[in-house]
């Protein structure tokens, strides 16, 4: 059975290179999560009778707006891909980082009781 440090160590530099491959992988169209985003805030509307006939351009008011640290998994257009792998790795620590503190949080607590 291998300990706790070397699963945690290993569990984070699997999710990087799952991270830092799938800058490379990913379409240059997404339309997943922004496209639902932007039909719930009613900036956006499918124009067909299904998702299949839909239009996916966004038609509305212009008014949606939102800031990010890092948009799009990116530092910014002039930093390329090497901007999307930094902001994958960082993304990825920042993650990581949430879930131990939240695994520790609740461990103390049952410890406790």
């Amino acid at each position: 059975m291998i300990d706790n440090k070397t699963f945690i160590i290993a569990g984070l530099l699997i999710s990087l290179l799952i991270g830092m491959v799938a800058v490379f992988l990913a379409s240059g169209d997404p339309d997943g999560l922004e496209s639902t985003a932007l039909v719930v805030s009613g900036q956006k509307e499918l124009t067909g009778l299904s998702p299949e006939e839909g239009d996916p351009e966004v038609i509305g008011t212009g008014s949606y707006t939102y800031e990010s640290p890092m948009p799009d998994y990116s530092l910014g257009e002039e930093m390329g891909s090497t901007g999307g792998i930094i902001a994958i790795v960082v993304g990825t620590i920042i993650t990581m980082l949430i879930v131990m503190g939240a695994s520790y949080a609740i461990r103390l607590s049952k410890n406790s009781q």
